[in-house]
């Protein structure tokens, strides 16, 4: 299994640059960090896409508290947290956030 995440800004109509991610595992007695990112030009991290991950229930941290101060913005939601299950070990996972400063939305798709 590997995952791939996209930021986008719904705002401005881009890909959001410069949005500091976590991914974070369930495991006994809490959550497990197990990688931060940076999303690139594109809005994407692809650091995670190398890495073998195994059936479980995972989150994704985006702060966007972070990337709308860089923009002179404060946002309502400082940061936003997708959690998922990944079921089969052969499959690749993109998880996608648009954000705003007042909403996000999500999309989740398996490859």
């Amino acid at each position: 299994m590997s995952i791939t995440a996209q930021a986008l800004d719904g705002l401005y109509g881009r890909s959001a640059a410069g949005v500091r991610a976590r991914l974070e595992r369930d495991g006994l007695g809490g959550w497990q960090d197990l990688a931060d990112a940076e999303t690139d030009s594109e809005g994407r991290i692809s650091d995670w896409s190398d890495k073998r991950f195994e059936r479980g229930l995972y989150r994704i941290r985006f702060d966007s508290d972070y990337y709308f101060v860089g923009l002179g913005l404060t946002a309502a939601y400082p940061e936003i947290i997708v959690t998922f299950r990944m079921h089969d070990e052969t499959d690749a996972y993109q998880i996608q956030v648009m954000l705003s400063p007042y909403s996000y939305s999500t999309h989740f798709r398996i490859r």
